[in-house]
């Protein structure tokens, strides 16, 4: 889904920024320009990237599986 019309940015975008290492709405906005015209998408923008972050920390990381 679209979350940011002004550039473009869905929230599959918004996840794979945060699956790329960014840990902050900062970081994503950084790498997404999501939020940086008009600014209305950033509260969705925001929750979409809190979960993300969320999910990213509690996933198992199987590199480290014995």
């Amino acid at each position: 889904m679209y979350v940011c019309l002004c550039k473009g940015v869905s929230d599959r975008m918004i996840r794979a920024a945060v699956s790329d290492g960014a840990r902050s709405w900062r970081e994503v906005r950084e790498r997404t320009e999501c939020a940086t015209q008009c600014g209305k998408c950033a509260c969705m923008a925001k929750t979409i990237t809190r979960e993300a972050i969320t999910e990213e920390m509690l996933s198992p990381d199987l590199a480290y599986a014995v």
